[in-house]
């Protein structure tokens, strides 16, 4: 554990009190659907004690709090909607992990056991959920998803919080793209955004292209590992490099987004078509 120093709390205790709690509710709505209100609230206070366990919940950094729960939040929920086919939350799990693990190497904003025990765990589950459709073992469900979530961000927040370097959330650049412009896709369609859906880019590969899971997992691992990987040894250790290379990477992964739904979703509405017959 690491020193309490005036109103900070490093130490993890916190961290694991909140780890316990969105797992809980996680596995509690998995069991029995919970309503949106419970899981957001349970959602909001263990992000809370999270970033009292990174320290930043104090006044001298207040406005950077709500900042933060709203970011860490919307993270969390995004990993847990993009758990939609065997393999791709334990590859993308995997992407996220070693780059924090190679860049605490440098900087030590975390006990490396953290991330080591991580990796092992998601290795774990990847032999029996890394697998083609219909074929998986086991699934991670919302407490496993909405889990892996919250034990990332606080890596990914001690890293961000040590360095001063908000461009280090390029970790969860893909998934990210995907989710945030699928978002923006049905609230333009009209959609009511709490009911299931289709629309997300690998569901369509999915779905409508008849792509295996399994290239799917790998091309979102890939893709994910490459731009984190490009970011920690490709490009100038500096501020104004790091934020050209978020921009730059935002928008081409944005523009391949569109131009990928431009070209296949008449498929999706084919289908959707096809069930008012």
């Amino acid at each position: 554990m690491m020193a309490i120093q005036g109103n900070d709390i490093t130490g993890y205790l916190p961290f694991l009190c909140g780890l316990l709690l969105i797992a809980g509710i996680s596995f509690w709505d998995d069991v029995q659907s919970l309503p949106d209100s419970v899981r957001l609230v349970a959602q909001f206070v263990a992000i809370a004690l999270m970033l009292w366990s990174m320290g930043i919940m104090n006044w001298t950094m207040w406005w950077t709090v709500p900042i933060a729960l709203v970011v860490c939040v919307g993270a969390s929920n995004i990993i847990n909607f993009m758990d939609g086919i065997n393999g791709i939350t334990a590859g993308y799990a995997l992407a996220m992990l070693v780059p924090l693990l190679l860049q605490n190497r440098e900087y030590g904003f975390i006990e490396e056991s953290y991330l080591i025990v991580a990796i092992l765990g998601v290795l774990v589950f990847s032999i029996f959920n890394f697998r083609p459709k219909g074929k998986a073992k086991c699934f991670a469900g919302d407490v496993g998803s909405i889990g892996i979530a919250f034990i990332i961000l606080f890596a990914a927040g001690r890293l961000i919080v040590q360095t001063g370097d908000v461009t280090y959330l390029i970790l969860i650049l893909i998934y990210s793209v995907d989710s945030i412009l699928t978002i923006c896709h049905r609230i333009m369609l009209h959609e009511n955004l709490g009911e299931a859906h289709r629309k997300h880019a690998y569901q369509l590969m999915c779905n409508e292209l008849k792509i295996g899971h399994v290239k799917i997992s790998l091309l979102y691992m890939v893709l994910q590992l490459a731009v984190s990987l490009g970011f920690i040894y490709l490009i100038p250790n500096t501020t104004a490099a790091h934020w050209i290379f978020f921009i730059c990477m935002s928008v081409m992964f944005a523009v391949a987004y569109v131009l990928f739904k431009m070209k296949y979703y008449h498929l999706h509405e084919e289908y959707l078509a096809s069930l008012k017959k």
